[in-house]
């Protein structure tokens, strides 16, 4: 059970997951419901009739039991209305719906969830990896397509880390936040593709857009001529690669993408993302969107919009920022570089499996 619906369970005494979470875990997202057939797979048929009520928060919610309202203070029957999954809250607080179904919606946190809209059953678009998710939204038969890589942020916290270290040793003490600022200016100056990354950087490997624990991160085409800038620059295309191979399993690249997590705060690595997936994109201003989702979500329940629609034009529109327009020769550029990068990370599965029994093997 989430901690969420721990949480709801103990405050209004009803068993309940939300149905974005309950449905991808067990579900059918094109049912709605749970699917005898995964408990199967799982081993817990036997058990699945233990699994919580699907209740969704965006039209239904209960009131504070009364020895939760004892306990807290707070009256009883106080509505009580159960949030969709993290992942969900953030997609509707980071703009995800729109109407035209159109729009991408990318969370650059320490991982990179990239996602799109269905707006029906039908419209999600499997891939044969198996990889990514499928989420249903609040609303009737929207869906949020999802793939993410496992490593985003983290990759700039790993080479800020290493500035950091050289730093030590040559007795000079540095901050990560002075770093980090200190090289954002000379990010964009550096050459583009001066070396191709492939942002790997976590032991766990990879989860989209295809799975693979032994995954490993790794630059490809180093020369003298590549400058430290050089290597940042390499990591947030690698990013913006990483993102474009996540779209591509999903279909189209959305015609525009709304970017929220700390990374978005880099106004070059916007730029970036906009040149490598050749669409415009657009920064969401408010910080805390998952929050903003969950409250969306109260909103819609308690009667105060009514659909997602309504709701997103009142709380999302209006902290979009501008956009950043691609720049159409580094479009270019980087549409002959992306079928590299692919081939770059489809050709190296056996040599990752290699290292891994390597290092198994001698520890």
């Amino acid at each position: 059970m989430h901690c969420k619906d721990w949480l709801y369970f103990k405050l209004t005494g009803r068993r309940a997951v939300d149905p974005a979470e309950g449905i991808f875990t067990y579900g059918d997202f094109r049912t709605g419901s749970y699917a005898p057939v995964v408990s199967e797979r799982l081993g817990i048929a036997r058990h699945a009739h233990l699994l919580p009520d699907i209740i969704d928060g965006a039209r239904t919610h209960h009131g504070l039991a009364e020895a939760a309202a004892a306990a807290t203070g707070l009256p009883s029957g106080l509505p009580v209305v159960l949030g969709y999954v993290d992942v969900v809250c953030s997609a509707i607080g980071g703009g995800l719906y729109d109407a035209s179904g159109t729009i991408g919606c990318s969370i650059l946190g320490s991982t990179g969830m990239h996602m799109r809209m269905a707006h029906s059953a039908n419209a999600v678009a499997l891939n044969a990896a198996c990889s990514g998710y499928t989420m249903a939204l609040p609303g009737p038969g929207l869906y949020a397509q999802i793939q993410s890589n496992m490593a985003a942020t983290v990759n700039i916290d790993w080479l800020v880390e290493l500035a950091r270290q050289a730093c030590a040793i040559a007795g000079i003490e540095s901050h990560r936040h002075a770093l980090l600022a200190g090289v954002e200016a000379h990010v964009a100056a550096a050459a583009p593709g001066s070396s191709l990354y492939h942002p790997y950087i976590l032991h766990a490997g990879e989860r989209g857009p295809f799975m693979n624990a032994d995954a490993r991160a790794q630059f490809t085409g180093l020369s003298t001529n590549t400058t430290f800038a050089g290597l940042f620059r390499s990591i947030y295309e690698g990013l913006g690669f990483a993102a474009r191979d996540c779209y591509g399993v999903m279909g189209n690249i959305p015609n525009e993408i709304r970017i929220t997590g700390g990374a978005a705060r880099s106004s070059t690595l916007l730029q970036i993302f906009a040149d490598i997936l050749g669409a415009p994109v657009r920064r969401v201003m408010r910080e805390e969107t998952g929050a903003a989702g969950a409250a969306m979500i109260a909103a819609m329940s308690l009667g105060r919009y009514s659909s997602l629609a309504s709701c997103a034009e009142a709380w999302v529109t209006p902290t979009l920022g501008a956009f950043t327009e691609p720049d159409q020769k580094l479009r270019e550029f980087y549409g002959h570089l992306f079928p590299i990068y692919r081939s770059v990370r489809e050709a190296m599965p056996p040599v990752w499996a290699a290292l891994a029994q390597a290092r198994e093997a001698n520890p």
